[in-house]
């Protein structure tokens, strides 16, 4: 397979289908930061069907990280509100599998892990939003740099549904301190890519020690005049299953997303407030 610099310019200039027969085909594998201009991408928790309640009560819970798009029937490989022709088992560009809370190997795609019982959950996030920023001007540091945008476990804890919960994970971009108003009122109106940031500047006030030590994604430089920002994450139900060492979940690999065909404003299945 071809390194991800040399596939990326010819999946950019793709429109959303064929960006996502790429992904499952297997000639793409990176991450998907600038991809699907004006779609939706998700993220996904795959569990058995027996802890399926429980996890829709976390997300419920915790709308605002956990940004639910949509969840399949049991053994179902697709989830209708996203489009007909999307494949929960191949369509995102890399998947994890864990088994009892601990990475067991990462795939391309699920044929061979996926059984009657896998619930499939579709959780929005934030590289929705990334299109509508870097139109107004503001880089995106990761996507310029191509890398994974830098992802940290907080200090914030969930609120908990059980075997569920942990604390709030976070990504981190890089803003222009005179434009934060701004870019709080675009992301706003973004409701399933997570919405406005959650903290402004000292990460260590969230319980990061470290911008440069990332837990998932790379670490990004800073210029004068920039600080950072830090939004929910939708790792954070990848986190909480893990936590909870169940027997097999499945997980995109972070920043390796699942492209839809909605529209980036359709609105989560549980709205929070953003205010």
């Amino acid at each position: 397979m071809t390194s991800e610099l040399a596939q990326l310019p010819e999946i950019f200039d793709l429109d959303t289908p064929a960006q996502r027969r790429m992904i499952r085909q297997g000639l793409y594998s990176g991450h998907t930061a600038g991809l699907a201009k004006g779609k939706l991408q998700c993220n996904l928790a795959i569990l058995p069907g027996e802890f399926a309640d429980e996890f829709q009560t976390f997300c419920r819970l915790n709308p605002k990280p956990c940004a639910l798009a949509g969840v399949s029937k049991p053994g179902q490989a697709t989830i209708p509100r996203l489009g007909d022709d999307v494949d929960i088992r191949t369509d995102a560009a890399r998947y994890n599998i864990y088994r009892f809370g601990k990475l067991d190997r990462q795939v391309h795609d699920l044929h061979e892990v996926w059984t009657d019982d896998l619930v499939a959950f579709a959780i929005g996030c934030s590289f929705t939003f990334e299109e509508a920023l870097r139109h107004a001007g503001i880089e995106m540091r990761h996507i310029a740099c191509n890398v994974t945008v830098p992802m940290y476990r907080t200090s914030i804890e969930t609120a908990p549904s059980r075997p569920f919960g942990g604390g709030m994970v976070v990504s981190m971009r890089p803003i222009p301190a005179e434009r934060l108003q701004e870019v709080i009122s675009i992301c706003r109106t973004y409701p399933l890519a997570h919405g406005a940031p959650i903290h402004v500047g000292a990460p260590q006030e969230i319980g990061i020690a470290d911008l440069n030590a990332p837990d998932w994604g790379h670490p990004v430089a800073f210029r004068d005049g920039e600080v950072p920002v830090f939004w929910a994450c939708g790792v954070t139900p990848q986190a909480a299953i893990t936590k909870a060492e169940l027997p097999l979940t499945i997980t995109h690999a972070p920043g390796a997303m699942l492209i839809t065909d909605v529209d980036e404003l359709t609105a989560p299945i549980y709205p929070y407030n953003d205010n």
